[in-house]
């Protein structure tokens, strides 16, 4: 699905502020309120194509409700598991399908054994619209073990912004669709300590995620 060119506007401006620290990048304009944390880039041999990260994030505490309905726990649940961590809603017009559809592309091209490995969780910044099922029905078009988390967005923004990912309050426009802005930052948390170590910027093409995937799967030192 093609970007829209004020996507590409942000997801460019965050390119170039990566080295200082990453805010918004995403489905919308404007500026959040407080400082996210400070996420910055590591120049290294690391085997990974995506950015590896200088300070390795703590996975947020983050209790929120899955696409079956069911309270879930995602430090608890997704512990020493390889885990990619999305924040975005599901009416979103492009950045979100597209980061979301290239990840289940590369999942798909790993082996049934690598892929029980890896969790992707996708939190919605739009939990208002993004009810369990509407989640569901996004989701498997994409990946039918991919994770949704919909709940509290009071709690979404905090752990959103204890990862340097700023996330503002959905609005309705005239016309009657929604805007979420959100940062468009994919994290990977390794199983070795449940931190994250690389970081994926809106844009990422497919073949970052093909060839990363297997070296998260298998745990692999970033």
């Amino acid at each position: 699905m093609p970007r829209t060119a004020r996507t590409a506007r942000l997801a460019g401006a965050a390119a170039v502020a990566l080295a200082a620290a990453l805010t918004l990048t995403a489905c919308g304009s404007g500026g959040g309120s407080g400082s996210p944390a400070k996420v910055t880039q590591q120049k290294t041999d690391s085997p990974y194509d995506g950015t590896v990260l200088s300070k390795h994030f703590d996975k947020p505490e983050l209790q929120l409700t899955d696409t079956s309905g069911q309270p879930f726990d995602l430090r608890q649940k997704t512990k020493g598991r390889s885990t990619l961590l999305f924040f975005g809603y599901t009416s979103c017009p492009d950045v979100c399908p597209t980061t979301m559809g290239d990840i289940g592309v590369a999942m798909k091209k790993l082996s049934p054994e690598e892929r029980q490995k890896v969790d992707v969780v996708f939190v919605s910044t739009d939990p208002q619209r993004d009810t369990p099922q509407v989640l569901r029905t996004w989701l498997d078009s994409m990946g039918g073990d991919f994770i949704g988390l919909t709940g509290d967005l009071a709690k979404v923004k905090a752990a959103a912004k204890s990862l340097g990912i700023m996330i503002e309050d959905p609005v309705v426009n005239a016309d009657g669709t929604v805007t979420s802005t959100h940062g468009a930052q994919v994290l990977a948390f390794l199983p070795s300590d449940d931190k994250a170590h690389v970081l994926y910027l809106s844009g990422t093409e497919e073949k970052t995620y093909e060839h990363d995937l297997p070296l998260l799967a298998k745990g692999v030192a970033a």
